[in-house]
């Protein structure tokens, strides 16, 4: 078809674009002097009245959405009893492309491009219209970075054994569906939510959270398996943003995001975070309720597949062992040393009440959800208070790492070689984050180490350790 003109006007120059049902050109607008993408559909679905009197009520719809993150369309006509769709052409190159060249994004970036692809779908919600196949290849960035959603789809229900929608028309890939598209069951605007929860989790990680040789092997793992834990692949990014993740990949389409406008409030709340000092100052109730919900979900077992599984659970968290990372305070080094959180240290408390010694090992189950808090202050004037770390032999330790719901309290780490003893500090004081890694000085190596609370967060009564990560020479 290249070379043809399609209505007196499109000429078509290039393809640069297939999928199941369509192929798309870029062509030049002889009338306005301009480059605009035809969209074809298929010769095989021209004939099916049905699947082309849906075409055209797609291509409506489309057309009424004005928004300046949705690719506009032109026209729409037949040509040869060939339907075909105009729309603006976008001079830059489509998410996917950015991913595969640059790889993981920084997370301000990944909030920017997901926030602006929120907003579109949060639009076309409020029209009546749901993508449905919402990822990276979908999503145009202009030359200012803009991010335009384009290819709102027409397919409705997948069969989950050929990946094959109502029409017969296969899916051009199941690394974004949503457990019930999968499933075969109906779709709706939470389907936008689940598929855009996939495209943010793969522009901080870099690569999708799941993937398989077929479709099936694919689908099946966003019905069955929980996604890797972001935090475990890419450590500096804020639990409040992970949490967020989290909550869009439910499986169950009630525990996601009520909408995709929360959703997209959500992010920009979390963009907003980013640009405070690393005290991390800020709303973060919505993060442990989001993670409780991950953390409690109960996975329907896959038999066929359960070895597999469980070798690539072993394999991911090993690669969560080395991929770990630090915050502002510098980067993870060395090699992980398991810690386990025994006790609390509370050498200027009365001893009536303790400080949850029975929650110490809550730091290290690496289980965000769950954490070692201390005691509930109406005024902490006492000099410390803090949590004891078991390395089980003494060891050189590089870094601590530490996570929090909590974050803006001051802390320093401490060590000893006799569980009971005064520690010594080993590090600077600081300022702790939502994540923040103390460096610990190069000294005589040490089997017991403290996180040395000093200070409470401004506004709260109590500070809370929900892990702690750490790093040997």
């Amino acid at each position: 078809m290249v070379g043809e003109t399609i209505a007196g006007r499109y000429e078509l120059e290039e393809v640069v674009g297939h999928g199941g049902m369509s192929s798309v050109y870029k062509a030049h607008d002889s009338l306005l002097e301009r480059h605009v993408v035809l969209k074809f559909l298929h010769r095989e679905y021209n004939a099916d009245d049905e699947f082309v009197e849906r075409f055209k009520r797609e291509a409506r719809s489309v057309a009424q959405l004005q928004h300046p993150n949705i690719v506009t369309v032109i026209d729409r006509g037949e040509e040869d009893g060939r339907q075909y769709i105009v729309f603006e052409y976008i001079e830059g190159e489509n998410l996917k492309e950015l991913v595969v060249r640059k790889g993981r994004l920084d997370v301000r970036e990944a909030l920017e491009v997901a926030i602006e692809i929120a907003r579109a779908l949060a639009f076309a919600h409020d029209a009546g219209l749901v993508h449905r196949d919402v990822k990276p290849q979908n999503v145009l960035l202009n030359g200012d970075g803009r991010a335009k959603v384009t290819d709102f789809g027409i397919a409705r229900s997948v069969d989950v054994e050929s990946g094959m929608t109502e029409t017969g028309t296969v899916l051009g890939t199941s690394n974004y569906i949503a457990p019930e598209q999968a499933s075969g069951e109906p779709v709706d605007a939470q389907t936008d939510v689940y598929s855009l929860g996939v495209v943010l989790y793969e522009l901080l990680a870099g690569d999708v959270p799941f993937s398989g040789e077929s479709f099936l092997a694919v689908a099946m793992k966003h019905v069955h398996e929980p996604p890797p834990n972001l935090l475990d692949v890419r450590s500096d990014v804020p639990l409040r943003v992970a949490a967020a993740v989290d909550r869009a990949l439910e499986k169950d389409s009630e525990r996601r995001f009520p909408s995709m406008a929360a959703f997209a409030a959500e992010l920009e709340s979390c963009l907003a975070e980013l640009g405070r000092d690393d005290t991390g100052e800020g709303d973060m109730t919505a993060v442990v309720p989001a993670l409780q919900r991950r953390h409690r979900k109960q996975v329907s077992a896959w038999p066929v597949l359960l070895g597999l599984a469980g070798l690539l659970g072993i394999a991911a968290i090993v690669t969560g062992f080395l991929t770990l990372g630090g915050d502002k305070g510098g980067s993870a080094v060395g090699v992980p040393i398991a810690v386990s959180g025994v006790q609390a240290y509370d050498p200027f408390g009365s001893g009536s009440r303790g400080e949850h010694d029975a929650d110490a090992p809550k730091a290290t189950d690496r289980n965000l959800a769950t954490y070692w808090p201390t005691e509930t202050y109406n005024s902490f004037q006492k000099e410390g208070v803090g949590l004891v770390l078991d390395a089980g032999a003494l060891v050189h330790l590089s870094q601590v790492r530490v996570q929090t719901d909590t974050p803006g309290f001051m802390a320093e780490i401490r060590a000893t070689n006799t569980l009971g003893a005064t520690p010594q500090k080993v590090s600077e004081s600081r300022a702790v984050g939502a994540t923040t890694t103390f460096e610990i000085d190069d000294g005589a190596p040490m089997q017991f180490y403290v996180v040395w609370i000093t200070k409470l967060p401004p506004g709260r009564s109590s500070a809370h350790i929900n892990e702690v990560r750490a790093f040997g020479r």
